[in-house]
């Protein structure tokens, strides 16, 4: 999944048609290596002016569904800084738009769970915050895995554990894993499963 790069350029462009929006400047409100916060001053679509803000994400958002042979699924554990909560989560990244997605979703399940899989397949692809982010996500199911050493980032403090996949789902279904990359394709992943019984127990 590739995602348009904006680039400094952009800022202070006249008259740019966006759907029903018209946007006259755009400047920087914020800029850091993963992020770049766009102010922008807009003719909104009742006509009147307005501005929006738009956060950039120089990343595609990877997740990774990694299953082994017991039907287990490998999750981190994690405290994340904006809620300030600890979660569970599959392993989870950000991919820099030019690389392919897969290629970053290899690298965080080796990093963050020192697993590497044979068969990778992709689950789905979202937009995770569409009012005010443009940022994009790719998941995808790894499977006939290999143990390894994990390599997280230096700012990473992570705790790894296998647990069912109907665990998992009932971790879902209780509120207890909130993670939208992790939500969203464990619960494909259940859908397509219950499909799958459907189609088996189906008279011929």
């Amino acid at each position: 999944m590739k995602l348009r790069e904006s680039s400094p350029e952009e800022a202070g462009w006249d008259e740019t048609t966006v759907g029903p929006w018209t946007r006259h400047r755009r400047s920087v409100g914020y800029r850091n290596p993963w992020l770049t916060i766009w102010h922008d001053e807009v003719t909104r679509p009742d006509g009147e002016p307005g501005i929006y803000g738009v956060v950039h994400f120089r990343n595609t958002a990877v997740g990774v569904v990694a299953i082994d042979d017991e039907d287990r699924v490998a999750l981190v554990g994690q405290h994340r800084y904006a809620f300030d909560t600890y979660h569970w989560e599959i392993p989870e990244g950000g991919s820099p738009l030019e690389e392919d997605s897969l290629e970053g979703a290899k690298r965080e399940l080796l990093e963050e769970t020192g697993l590497t899989a044979q068969t990778w397949r992709e689950i789905g692809r979202w937009e995770l915050s569409n009012s005010v982010t443009d940022e994009a996500a790719v998941t995808y199911l790894a499977t006939d895995l290999t143990h390894g050493e994990a390599e997280p980032d230096p700012e990473e403090k992570l705790e790894f554990k296998w647990l069912p996949f109907d665990e998992v789902m009932a971790m879902i279904e209780r509120g207890e894993i909130t993670d939208a990359l992790t939500v969203l394709p464990m619960q494909a992943l259940a859908l397509e499963r219950a499909r799958n019984r459907r189609s088996a127990s189906a008279p011929e």
